[in-house]
């Protein structure tokens, strides 16, 4: 295995979250990336995820015209 580069380094994923799906959430999963050629499904939930987070916090963000 080769070495990090700095900016690898600073982005390397340390910290780890676990979720628990009940089985009609664990099916529509299997079913998204069964159809959608999905082969990742860490990278999906983790990019889902952080797209939800900072959408919510750009909308919850002052404005000038607040």
């Amino acid at each position: 295995m080769r070495p990090l580069n700095r900016t690898q380094a600073r982005q390397a994923r340390t910290n780890r979250v676990s979720i628990l799906l009940n089985d009609s959430e664990m099916r529509a999963l299997d079913r998204y990336c069964d159809c959608y050629g999905v082969k990742n499904r860490s990278r999906l939930v983790r990019e889902m995820l952080m797209r939800a987070v900072l959408k919510q916090f750009e909308k919850d963000s002052p404005t000038l015209f607040d």
